[in-house]
């Protein structure tokens, strides 16, 4: 005898009284809920050994390619001598490796070893599957309303 299949849950989302609308109340209570999301999604990571900080430089390195230590610093919002600390340990664990640039003599090219672009990838697809986990738990209406969020959000980033 087979199982009848599972319902499907009932959304979640309802109305939303007009006073949670307003710009004001409405940005801190999406301010919450992007960072709550985003410190979840961090947990997902391939090792634990890698702090946020030095993902981030891997990250930046695999969606722009090689690039000099003082370029590194100024997409992650960090000082120089910061930067050189977070690129030698990841240089010591194999992540990365440093490279004569081409024009400049002065200057080194940071870039992405093979492990590193492992790390990459299995945490994007360690993050990517965590959230689609989540998301098939909710309701299509209500993944509905998220994804036209997303578009809404989007545009509010570009900005």
């Amino acid at each position: 005898m087979t199982s009848a299949p599972a319902p499907a849950p009932a959304p979640v989302t309802s109305a939303v009284p007009a006073s949670r609308c307003r710009p004001a109340p409405l940005a801190a209570e999406l301010r919450v809920a992007v960072l709550r999301a985003a410190r979840r999604l961090r947990r997902e990571r391939s090792s634990e050994e890698i702090t946020d900080g030095q993902h981030s430089v891997l990250a930046a390195l695999d969606r722009g390619g090689p690039a000099t230590p003082r370029a590194l610093a100024d997409s992650e919002r960090v000082q120089p001598p910061s930067m050189t600390r977070t690129l030698n340990a990841l240089a010591e664990a194999g992540l990365v490796v440093r490279t004569d640039h081409p024009d400049d003599r002065r200057q080194v090219l940071v870039a992405l070893t093979d492990a590193g672009a492992r790390h990459v990838r299995e945490t994007r697809r360690r993050r990517d599957a965590w959230l689609a986990a989540r998301l098939a738990e909710l309701a299509p209406a209500d993944r509905e309303v998220l994804a036209r969020a997303v578009v809404l959000l989007q545009g509010l980033a570009s900005r």
